[in-house]
């Protein structure tokens, strides 16, 4: 009796055991994600709702080795003091494993320093300041969306078949709007030698005042405009540029213009014939990008944004992390993002190891009015890892980690 009572003590214990092991094997893998959401909901809905569609997929296929990922979003309201203190919070109380997220270039870079001062893995999902990965780059921040010299690159491309040389300049007065101008002078000047800027508009983001802007730019009469305001400040600048004729016989080449949620509620009054950066929607054909569409479609009742991608590449990128990752301290993390491929609704991209910018790409088209709505047409699919520096640039520009 005494060594069945032992027996069944041992087999009590060993289950007890068992059963502590697989509660902890399947203990969720958290996640922290910032964002403006309030500030920004044109890009932000949609993003969120991409990276919950990733989020479900993941978990509904068995998770991560077995382990549910789990997101904790919270709200910056476009501060980044704001940001620096959630994510002091999410690591110190939360216990996230990493942290992802923000839009703003000037929080993306205050989430950077915060990332490297505490050693906290972080992958900066939408702002586009070229420094997040150069010039402030460091071991622990890498970025997923092509930066601004990226994407100058692919519309400086473009803007050098027109045969435009003199150009005005109209851009938000910070980091990303400053970026954005010196590398499409420096790309531009590259392919057009004798190419000059004439003027140049700086107006406060978020603060336009579009009718100054429109008429300094047409005393300058330049051949060509180089846009980079968005939201309602594009919005502005469209409508005065449209009443004064501004746009008429001149080419404009405009970032992120030609993206859903800009270009959306412009409705009539889009446009026609900017070069742009954006993302055609339905119109894009790859196997993986239609399977994204329709689950989209499914679960939302309306089709994807830019910002859909955004958010569904950033999971689908943190997913890919994890899964390969033999471990998840921050060190191994950071070691196994190097060099990671990552397939998504866009395309396969990879995390370069030099500067920690994926390869992810950019649509480059034209804007059009059809059926009362902007769209884009005559549109490609420029590969982001035909227009990243070389080595050398990227060791002259960013501190060793």
């Amino acid at each position: 009796m005494k060594i069945l009572k032992y027996m069944a003590g041992c087999v009590l214990a060993a289950g007890v055991a068992l059963t502590a092991i697989a509660a902890q094997a399947a203990e969720p893998i958290r996640i922290g994600e910032i964002n403006s959401y309030s500030r920004l909901p044109a890009f932000l809905d949609p993003y969120k709702k991409g990276w919950e569609l990733a989020l479900e997929e993941v978990n509904a296929a068995g998770g991560i080795k077995g382990r549910p990922l789990e997101i904790i979003d919270r709200d910056d309201g476009g501060k980044p003091g704001n940001a620096v203190t959630i994510a002091e919070e999410m690591v110190s109380k939360e216990k996230v494993t990493l942290l992802t997220g923000t839009f703003l270039s000037n929080i993306g870079l205050a989430v950077t320093d915060f990332a490297k001062q505490n050693k906290v893995f972080f992958l900066a999902a939408e702002p586009l300041a070229d420094a997040i990965v150069w010039k402030s780059g460091n071991r622990y921040t890498f970025r997923l969306r092509p930066s601004t010299t990226m994407q100058a690159a692919m519309l400086a491309k473009e803007a050098a078949k027109t045969g435009a040389k003199k150009w005005a300049t109209v851009a938000p007065n910070y980091a990303y709007g400053k970026e954005a101008v010196a590398a499409f002078k420096k790309e531009l000047t590259k392919l057009v030698p004798d190419a000059e800027f004439v003027e140049e508009q700086w107006p406060t983001v978020f603060k336009i005042d579009a009718g100054p802007v429109v008429r300094a730019v047409e005393a300058a009469k330049p051949d060509g405009i180089f846009n980079v305001t968005f939201g309602g400040d594009l919005a502005q600048f469209v409508r005065e540029g449209n009443l004064r004729g501004t746009f008429e016989n001149r080419t404009v080449v405009s970032l992120l213009s030609g993206e859903p949620e800009y270009l959306e509620p412009l409705k009539g009054e889009a446009p026609r014939g900017w070069i742009v950066t954006g993302y055609p929607q339905g119109a894009v054909d790859t196997p993986e990008h239609k399977a994204f569409f329709d689950a989209y479609m499914k679960k939302w009742g309306e089709a994807p944004k830019l910002g859909s991608i955004v958010g569904y590449n950033v999971i689908a990128s943190l997913a890919a992390l994890l899964n390969k990752a033999d471990a998840y301290d921050t060190e191994t993390l950071v070691d196994t993002m190097k060099g990671l491929e990552v397939m998504s609704p866009s395309g396969k991209f990879v995390f370069r190891a030099q500067d920690h910018q994926s390869t992810m790409g950019a649509w480059v088209g034209k804007t059009d009015v059809k059926d009362g709505a902007g769209v884009m047409v005559d549109w490609f699919y420029a590969d982001g890892a035909d227009y990243q520096p070389s080595d050398e640039e990227v060791k002259a520009m960013r501190p060793a980690d």
